[in-house]
């Protein structure tokens, strides 16, 4: 499996007393494939996992590659604090017949990147599957160092890394060290940058409910090799992308954005809070102009 295009990790809505929405996700899922996304992950961090127990974890993968049905990639996650969990949800995903597995660094732990490296190799080993990396420091505390990719990279399994670390000198290291290991682009204000560098995939949270923008960036840059029109579409999305990265209520503006395009997403699980009226307005501002600019510019190729 080569990773091509817009990847969205897909939300789980919740109904006012944190349960599941099975037929919202389902709604939100046939969204996304209509809009045209090239894949999805199932069970990542903006499926709120961290506040899932095991078996719903393992419910929602079951339920999501039933829903996406072949259509589109479906990638599960598999981020755990134990390596042992890590390989349990892996399996439950290769069961459930998903594409490829989505790995991650322990968070909490902060192992070195031998150790991480082996965490990684064991979830791989086990299932046999094409891996996406993930690597986001700020939230899983360790670096998926060099140490770690001369370990992985050994295995031609790991197909790619989604870079979030927000370290653009990791992106020209990843892009010229370790080319056999695909970039992604998983820090959305720097996706500009990622595809000048080769990444050819994008999994970007905003797509739950901005795929056409998404979509619109990566074909200008990817597909056209167009930087021109990709410069003026990227400023339009920069402010979204600056609320999201900087704003601090990450999953929370991501499922109020599902809710302001007629689409269930609910109240994000404890700790996180929806957001207020005042941040909603915001967004509703940021949102609106994008579209109506990127509307613009797509408009002058017909």
């Amino acid at each position: 499996m080569e990773f091509y295009g817009i990847y969205t990790p897909v939300i789980t809505p919740h109904f006012d007393d944190f349960t599941i929405d099975e037929d919202g996700f389902a709604a939100v899922i046939e969204h996304l494939i209509a809009e045209g996304v090239h894949g999805i992950i199932i069970a990542g961090t903006t499926g709120e996992y961290y506040a899932q127990s095991m078996e719903e974890r393992v419910r929602m993968l079951n339920l999501g590659v039933e829903i996406i049905n072949g259509r589109v990639p479906a990638i599960g996650g598999t981020g755990a604090m134990r390596t042992e969990d890590s390989i349990y949800l892996a399996k439950a995903a290769k069961s459930a017949g998903v594409e490829a597995i989505l790995v991650a660094t322990p968070p909490y732990s902060v192992p070195t990147g031998r150790e991480n490296a082996l965490h990684a190799l064991s979830v791989e080993r086990a299932v046999d599957l094409p891996v996406m990396l993930y690597n986001y420091p700020g939230r899983m505390a360790a670096e998926m160092d060099e140490e770690f990719l001369d370990r992985v990279g050994q295995s031609a399994n790991f197909k790619a890394i989604k870079e979030s670390s927000g370290d653009i000198n990791r992106v020209h290291m990843l892009a010229r060290r370790y080319p056999h290991i695909s970039l992604s682009c998983g820090m959305d204000d720097q996706a500009l940058e990622f595809f000048a560098w080769g990444a050819r995939s994008w999994v970007c949270a905003a797509s739950n409910f901005a795929a056409k923008a998404h979509i619109a960036l990566w074909q200008a840059c990817v597909v056209e090799g167009n930087f021109t029109k990709g410069r003026r579409i990227m400023t339009a999305m920069l402010p979204l992308m600056q609320v999201l990265e900087q704003g601090g209520k990450f999953i929370q503006s991501v499922k109020y954005g599902v809710s302001r395009a007629g689409l269930p997403a609910g109240v994000p699980r404890l700790p996180l809070k929806p957001l207020n009226k005042d941040e909603k307005r915001t967004l509703d501002q940021v949102i609106d102009r994008m579209n109506n600019t990127i509307d613009r510019i797509l408009a002058e190729d017909v």
